[in-house]
């Protein structure tokens, strides 16, 4: 009851304005997505990520030379195969676990819990470095427009937050509208600019003005630069799994309606990463510190800065901005899976008043909002993590997979298997890529990620002990059985709760004390409230306890474990009844101190002992 005046706040029409109305539970199937609305809600993020994929490739390669730029070619057709094999077998995962998890899924059931519990530690601090990266390059890309607002990167990617959680606590439907603006308009513009592109080039109007052919010898290159290059361009596929992840979020067939929308992501995606990096390559972009290498190719394509050229621009920013909802779809479901296998606390399955798993929101947008604040909104230090955070799950959910086929084969398994072997062996060699060269920048990863599952384990723990602790046996009496009762009743003065607490407190109890702690302040007024007790209830017994200190609650506890103990002897429980009145009024709370509230935690923790509460309610 103390927390009524924020519950008033926050439950009454103030959050009734902000999320909307409570949802009844039967209405869930309103807020289930169709395959339109689930694409945007789930795609941005992977989407989004071609604003930067190509770039980051290039990024690496013109550290040799801008000859070196033809390689980004073929380290583009190896992500874009890596992408074929992780949507067949994220199509796979999402058919043969149709309740969601992804790769927590798949790891734990085939290659045990250690592995599940590890793919999805990754993937909960990879969901929260995606709203991370995507809200700062949203950010960047705002600042980049308004470049009055530079330097406060960190306080508009936290606005930005806090605008999304606010749209996912309204719930899935609603946020899914929202979201079908921006990503929609991206996609259109983007194959508006490749298409335009690709005919200009086959029309030549736009000639080839790369630094060097395709096949060109590069003095210099060495595998290492090629595997750094072909690391930073698998950002791209960041985002793959998030579908495989939210299959209970889709109306039925659920299983049907993912694989479509996950089939039709990839598709989008794939052409966008092979059309922006051969347009990139062909035009002889290299990058540049303050103009981003899509800018440049829209800028090329359109033949200057004319309105395609900024229709673009606002496209790119607006979906990096909501890419991070992704994140925001994805890790509540994955916080569900690990809370039912116990490994989470089970607040994240409880289902808020628009019928989302909003301690799922809540707690992702926290955790990302310390990660910006941490790296400063800087995407190029949160990128490697995000990186690594995502292919530890690729790789074991991949492996996963093959195994599940080699135990159960059904029809045409080895060529199911297969695909997941190219998946898992590409994957698990950018892992290793990221390992050999770019470990100073992913070591936070693999000291967060240790902890993570230690907690799970923990937690897991808890609920096992808890359990144990409450199971009815057999062969074992189910409760002890008191002679009587002792009641200890908490007096501060005669009034009218007191009067009503103790007459409550004979009902129930063998044995009453009216138990006062007395001041140094005003001893005639002590005096005065024992005497009038003793007066009005002659035949309880009444105890004086002097605090020096001016503290009530340790006078109380030693009063009580003695009182107790002196009980337990006798078979007596002991049962302490906290008197306090309830204001008519929720904002009066915060007039009246907590002491009842204070009492309460403390004797919580005390073994065989009662605590109760008599409530007397204002009028006015």
């Amino acid at each position: 009851m103390h927390v009524s005046f924020l519950e008033e706040i926050l439950m009454g029409q103030f959050k009734q304005l902000l999320l909307g109305k409570p949802l009844k539970s039967d209405e869930e199937g309103g807020q289930k997505l169709t395959r339109f609305k689930a694409l945007a809600m789930l795609s941005s993020d992977a989407l989004s990520s071609v604003a930067y994929g190509t770039e980051e490739i290039a990024l690496v390669l013109v550290t040799l030379s801008a000859a070196a730029m033809w390689y980004s070619i073929p380290i583009a057709a190896f992500v874009l195969v890596l992408l074929l094999s992780l949507t067949l077998s994220y199509r796979q995962v999402i058919h043969a676990y149709p309740g969601g998890g992804g790769a927590y899924k798949v790891s734990s059931d085939n290659l045990g819990k250690g592995a599940g519990l590890v793919a999805g530690g990754s993937l909960l601090i990879d969901y929260m470095l995606t709203v991370a990266v995507s809200v700062s390059a949203g950010s960047n890309a705002i600042v980049a427009a308004i470049p009055a607002l530079y330097g406060h990167q960190v306080v508009i990617s936290l606005v930005i937050i806090t605008i999304l959680t606010i749209l996912n606590l309204r719930g899935m439907s609603e946020s899914a509208n929202f979201l079908m603006i921006p990503v929609y308009f991206f996609i259109v513009m983007i194959l508006i600019m490749i298409g335009t592109g690709l005919f200009k080039i086959l029309t030549g109007q736009i000639p080839f003005t790369a630094a060097a052919p395709i096949g060109a010898v590069v003095p210099g290159v060495t595998a290492a630069l090629i595997f750094k290059a072909f690391s930073s361009g698998s950002s791209s596929l960041t985002g793959v799994e998030a579908i495989s992840n939210a299959v209970p979020f889709f109306k039925k067939p659920r299983a049907k309606n993912a694989a479509a929308t996950l089939t039709i992501m990839a598709a989008i995606l794939g052409v966008f990463f092979a059309g922006i990096s051969f347009l990139n390559y062909w035009y002889g972009i290299v990058p540049m510190e303050k103009v981003t290498v899509l800018s440049q190719i829209a800028d090329k394509t359109f033949g200057g800065q004319n309105i395609f050229y900024y229709l673009v621009q606002f496209a790119t920013a607006f979906i990096l901005t909501v890419a991070a909802n992704t994140g925001f779809s994805a890790f509540p479901v994955l916080a569900f899976n690990l809370a039912k296998d116990k490994f989470m606390p089970h607040n994240y399955m409880d289902r808020g008043d628009r019928l989302g798993y909003s301690n799922g929101i809540l707690t992702l947008a926290i955790g990302s909002g310390i990660l910006i604040v941490m790296f400063g909104g800087d995407v190029s230090r949160l990128i490697p993590l995000y990186a690594a955070g995502v292919f530890i799950p690729f790789t074991l959910s991949q492996t996963g997979m093959i195994l599940k086929w080699w135990h159960e084969r059904p029809k045409n398994w080895v060529w199911s298997a297969t695909a997941n072997l190219v998946g898992a062996l590409i994957s698990f060699a950018i892992l290793v890529i990221l390992f050999t060269y770019r470990l100073a920048e992913i070591w936070p990863f693999f000291v967060i990620m240790p902890a993570l599952v230690y907690l799970f384990h923990k937690i897991n723990q808890h609920y096992k002990n808890v359990a144990e602790q409450l199971r009815l046996m057999d062969n074992e009496a189910t409760y002890h059985q008191f002679d009587g009762s002792t009641v200890i009743v908490l007096v501060s003065s005669v009034t009218q709760v007191t009067k009503n607490a103790l007459s409550y407190a004979e009902s129930i109890g063998d044995y009453v004390i009216a138990m006062h702690v007395s001041m140094d302040e005003n001893p005639d007024k002590e005096k005065e409230i024992q005497s009038e007790f003793t007066k009005d209830y002659p035949n309880i017994r009444f105890v004086d306890i002097h605090s020096s200190y001016r503290s009530i609650v340790k006078p109380v506890s030693r009063f009580v474990d003695v009182i107790s103990r002196n009980a337990a002897q006798r078979n007596y429980s002991t049962t302490v009844l906290i008197p306090q009145f309830v204001p008519n009024k929720n904002w009066h709370f915060a007039l009246h101190n907590q002491t009842a509230l204070r009492l309460k935690q403390t004797f919580m923790r005390r073994e065989n002992i009662i605590v109760a509460t008599y409530s007397y309610n204002l009028k006015k």
